[in-house]
């Protein structure tokens, strides 16, 4: 699956989001290393503690269906109503990322026309992983 096509599939999942409180929309497709594709729209919580990112709702239905091998996830954000941005996922998901993703895990961000791709390792160097606690 091409970039454009994952991060298509994000734009088109951001229209799941619940998101009253911020009316920041985000959507995101997390693409498996056998082509299957998980995709998350973040849902927001009164009380904001609970809320969830659009990265965690993909991540966390593809591990509860068995998943552990990933290869990119597309992420896309912006206001109600107004086209898709770019949305860098926050340090919350840059963990979980790290703790399913190998260095080389593709984070794509974008719109329809323009496309940043990055590594898990440029995006966040040194984590703290399973490795750490061997």
């Amino acid at each position: 699956m091409t970039n454009k096509e994952l991060l298509q599939k994000a734009i088109e999942s951001r229209k799941d989001s619940y998101s009253p409180y911020s009316n920041f929309c985000v959507g995101a497709a997390l693409l498996t290393c056998d082509g299957k594709v998980y995709t998350g729209a973040n849902i927001e919580n009164a009380a904001y503690t609970p809320t969830i990112c659009a990265e965690r709702v993909a991540f966390f239905k593809a591990v509860n269906n068995g998943e552990r091998n990933f290869s990119k996830i597309a992420i896309t954000g912006g206001k109600a109503g107004e086209p898709a941005g770019f949305c860098a996922p926050c340090g919350v998901c840059r963990q979980v990322m790290a703790e399913f993703c190998k260095d080389d895990f593709e984070i794509i961000l974008g719109t329809p026309d323009d496309i940043k791709v990055y590594t898990l390792k440029e995006i966040l160097p040194d984590y703290f992983g399973p490795n750490n606690l061997n």
